[in-house]
């Protein structure tokens, strides 16, 4: 190989790492609290990176986890219920059921409802999901109150916030 063929090569083999490198710089979830008027309950729906779901597991257990297998969910179900929760106006949590969860290799999307209860009776939440990793994520709280959408943005310093 030329010596300029070869500075090509390592010319290109450096861009390509840089580019994966900064990939993936911003950790972020979103969360969709909304009121179902036809089931009577709230439905809240997270979103947030596969990649940095999977980080957070390997790191809190030391091994590789298929979120497709029940036992596997059921370890994501619990850090969740650790990390998010909703008080009502009495300071006491509020009831959230979990529902499911769907993957794919971009993102892991996990529904959760307050099963025939009005988004009304939520006074505070709390959202820290992969803070504990990740001191740089931010989380998003979009909620929907009658067509009204408002946003709470949650960071290390800012876990808990008034729904309203």
């Amino acid at each position: 190989m030329t010596p300029r063929r070869l500075k090509s090569l390592c010319m290109i083999l450096l861009l390509c790492v840089s580019t994966a490198a900064s990939a993936h710089r911003f950790h972020f979830g979103m969360t969709d609290i909304s009121y179902n008027a036809r089931t009577k309950s709230t439905e809240i729906v997270h979103t947030y990176t596969a990649h940095d779901i999977e980080a957070l597991l390997l790191n809190l257990h030391g091994r590789q986890f298929d979120l497709s297998e029940p036992q596997d969910q059921a370890v994501l179900r619990k850090y969740l219920d650790s990390q998010f929760w909703l008080i009502g106006a009495d300071g006491k949590r509020l009831p959230v059921k979990w529902i499911g969860m769907t993957i794919d290799a971009q993102s892991v999307t996990i529904y959760q409802e307050l099963e025939q209860m009005p988004l009304s009776r939520t006074a505070v939440i709390h959202q820290g999901v992969l803070v504990d990793l990740l001191p740089e994520q931010v989380n998003t709280v979009n909620i929907n109150e009658g067509g009204a959408v408002h946003s709470l943005t949650f960071m290390q310093r800012k876990l808990q916030q008034p729904a309203r």
